[in-house]
């Protein structure tokens, strides 16, 4: 096997190919979650709420997974021997306790949201995904110093098999909740050996627990930061508590769809690692160009088809289209915020010499970065729960459309101030001409998909996506040259790519 060396990162080639695996992984995605729609409602809508439920609640038990990760990747782009296995090794042991953890907590929990016992085993069986997320959260943070394209190829891998084994237990067993859950938990731990089998080289190498020493200074910046992110979190928590029946159900239909304009990032995942390495501003203007090129009619076909999309999930919460724009706008936004602090975290040099001093990190622009969830948390839950408690109270529908409006206000206060401190670290060169002519044909695309009947079946939906995308595409290559050579240099990145392996 080739050695995993830095100069393979690629930042369109990758870019592209992770990209076209999220945008796969769109279709196999809604079919895994029509699945579960179709199996769960309208019967059993208790339980769609239950299956969003066990990913708000096992998020706090994954909440170190990007800990060690974090600095395991940038050690590992500067190529310091032993940092992948050292960081592997450190996040497994990490995995374990969080695990047992959970299991000791899981039935106050489960008693304390007042979730009936009978889903107890469900609950328990999720355990297993605590370690899958910490797998692959430190796997795809090595690979991603190295070959971030692998991680595309480990993407279609996981979502095929997810697909598979859900029409199996979903639709031929009719497993529901249970099904959904193994479903997720195989297709993971299948999605965790194809990353191991990349790294086993890598995995030759010594540990090197004095890194992990470091790792852990540093890491009392991360956790601070990820402890900050569980509390903004808690909002989900409270809209399952207050909102009523259906109300986390119809801002999770809504966050599926929305989530897929957040794929659009990926056109820009080499970008940290490359500017960890290499440092150049035009990196920088050319993410910008190939994220907001698809981000920002993503975001238009999304505001404008809402109510299609929403049907296209589940017609049981056909009313929640509000909902899903303004989770699109809020997507376009951490879409772009993801960038900006792509930029942060890749100039930022406090870490170059391998040591990590916790006073320097204090005095970092990455701790205040790190200490935006608070200041997002400290705008929503207030908000949230004067919403839920008083005009939204056992209001699903309002409940979503209050919490998702709170939460998408304050993700826009903390970009200004993300742009505001990217823009004293470096000169960013905003593509201002370009995201005019997405724009343009955006909004041309949008009154055009406006105007049209819209459709309410699966097909038909699908089929007038493509139809807006085409008229995008169509639009934006007449006005725009480097569109028009786009598709050329991707074939040449392509051809590129493979002389070298």
């Amino acid at each position: 096997m080739k050695s995993l060396a830095k100069n393979e990162i690629r930042l369109q080639y990758s870019g592209f190919v992770i990209f076209a695996a999220k945008m796969l992984s769109v279709v196999t995605g809604v079919i895994f979650q029509l699945m579960i729609a179709r199996s769960l409602l309208p019967m059993y809508k208790a339980e769609y709420d239950l299956w969003f439920n066990i990913s708000d609640v096992l998020a706090y038990f994954t909440v170190m997974s990007g800990v060690l990760s974090f600095w395991a990747m940038r050690f590992a782009a500067r190529e310091k021997e032993g940092a992948i296995k050292t960081g592997i090794s450190a996040t497994l042991i990490i995995s374990l306790l969080a695990t047992l953890l959970y299991l000791l907590l899981i039935p106050w929990i489960i008693s304390s949201l007042g979730i009936s016992d009978k889903f107890l085993p469900v609950y328990f069986l999720i355990s297993i995904q605590v370690i899958e997320v910490y797998s692959i959260g430190i796997l795809e943070a090595c690979l991603q110093a190295r070959i971030p394209q692998k991680i595309g190829y480990g993407l279609i891998v996981q979502q095929i098999c997810k697909v598979i084994l859900g029409y199996i237990l979903l639709v031929q067993y009719n497993q529901l909740l249970l099904g959904a859950v193994i479903t997720i938990m195989v297709a993971f731990a299948i999605q965790t050996i194809y990353y191991f089998k990349l790294l086993v080289k890598e995995l030759k190498q010594r540990i090197r627990w004095e890194y992990v020493r470091e790792w852990l200074k540093g890491s009392l910046v991360n956790i601070y930061n990820v402890v900050g992110n569980q509390i903004a979190a808690y909002i989900f928590i409270m809209l399952y508590t207050f909102g009523g029946e259906g109300a986390r159900g119809r801002l999770g239909a809504a966050a599926i769809v929305a989530n897929v304009i957040t794929y659009s990032s990926f056109l820009a995942f080499a970008l940290y690692p490359k500017l960890l390495a290499e440092r150049k501003r035009e990196d920088i203007t050319t993410s910008l160009k190939m994220v907001l090129m698809f981000a920002i009619p993503m975001t238009a076909g999304a505001i404008v088809l809402s109510d299609s999309y929403i049907m296209m999930i589940t017609d049981v919460y056909r009313d929640a289209a509000p909902v899903l724009v303004v989770l699109a706008i809020d997507a376009l936004i951490a879409t772009i915020s993801g960038v900006f602090s792509a930029v942060l975290l890749g100039i930022e040099s406090v870490d170059e010499s391998a040591k990590i001093s916790f006073k320097e990190l204090a005095k970092s622009r990455l701790f205040i970065a790190f200490s935006f969830p608070y200041f997002h948390a400290a705008i929503t839950l207030p908000a949230a729960y004067y919403a839920l408690t008083t005009y939204a109270n056992n209001q699903p529908l309002q409940a979503a459309f209050s919490v998702s409006v709170i939460n998408s206000s304050a993700r826009f206060v903390m970009f200004i101030f993300l742009y505001i401190i990217v823009r004293k670290m470096v000169k960013v060169d905003i593509p201002w001409m370009s995201i005019a002519k997405y724009a343009f044909a955006s909004a041309i695309m949008a009154i055009i998909l406006f105007i049209v009947p819209h459709p309410t079946r699966i097909s038909t939906t699908l089929a007038m996506t493509a139809f807006g995308g085409i008229v995008y595409l169509v639009l934006l290559m007449a006005i725009d040259k480097e569109t028009r050579v786009l598709p050329k240099a991707i074939w040449q990145e392509i051809r590129r790519k493979q002389g070298t392996i």
